[in-house]
């Protein structure tokens, strides 16, 4: 195994855990390829930027397929192993990359919210594993709310640019808990390239906004296991997928979505 048991037992009861140094092997073909997706961005590409920022918060889906360098860590790194021993899963699917590219004086945070509520997926079994590329300190690091994957019911989700609600239906999800009451234990870490974040698709978390004169960028790399089915939720998803063509139940269609590791 790669990973302790103690490791393992951290991440279910915390829903993240900390991996140090564990892709440091990959860190330069990451970043080649994080280069290339900020000056060639796709169709889902988005740019965030408030009224009287100097810099902007760039972030772009789903481009492991077009971008080389992000193939190749796709299906050639430890991450299905890694995945799977954190999951206790017999398989991981690969579900989605993310970048994000916060430029200096980017006013733009992300706000408290739980992944999933997003995704036209559901289950216990999932992987985020937040990558930075560039040194983090902790103040600008992801910010984590200790065990609230646990939470019954799913986190409203809204829109990061208007703070909306994201789905007509909003009845189904309850109101962002007070994340200053002193409820949730809120953790965060300095980072170097190389280590990763891995957190669960139902863990409350945020990150600041880029307050320094140096460009950040991050690499999410997603994943799913052997419980995790496709939903329809109540209006359209992030990342959309036209013609997916899945029903409630159904198993991602592997055509989309490679299994990258089975035991």
């Amino acid at each position: 195994m790669l990973l302790s048991k103690a490791d393992i037992n951290k991440y279910n009861e915390d829903g993240v855990i900390v991996l140090r140094g564990v892709f440091d092997d990959w860190i330069s073909d990451l970043k080649s390829g994080a280069d290339f997706n900020i000056n060639n961005p796709s169709g889902r590409a988005l740019v965030h930027k408030k009224e009287d920022d100097s810099g902007i918060l760039f972030e772009d889906f789903s481009n492991w397929k077009r971008i080389k360098q992000y193939t190749d860590f796709v299906t050639n790194s430890n991450l299905g192993r890694i995945s799977a021993e954190l999951m206790n899963s017999n398989s991981v699917q690969f579900f989605h990359d993310h970048y994000l590219h916060k430029y200096p004086g980017s006013m733009v945070a992300t706000p408290w919210h739980q992944d999933i509520p997003y995704y036209f997926v559901d289950g216990d079994q999932t992987v985020s594993f937040w990558i930075p590329l560039t040194k983090m300190d902790k103040e600008f690091s992801l910010r984590c709310a200790i065990g609230s994957h646990k939470l019954s019911k799913y986190v409203r989700p809204t829109s990061w640019s208007s703070n909306q609600n994201f789905y007509k239906d909003s009845n189904l999800f309850m109101d962002l808990p007070n994340m200053d009451d002193g409820n949730f234990e809120i953790m965060q870490w300095s980072m170097s390239p190389g280590d990763a974040i891995a957190f669960n698709y139902k863990l409350i978390h945020s990150a600041g906004a880029n307050t320094t004169d140096n460009e950040t960028q991050t690499l999410s790399m997603r994943v799913i296991g052997d419980d995790v089915s496709y939903i329809e939720r109540p209006g359209k998803t992030s990342p959309h997928y036209d013609n997916l063509n899945q029903k409630n139940g159904d198993r991602l269609r592997e055509d989309w979505f490679p299994f990258i590791y089975k035991s």
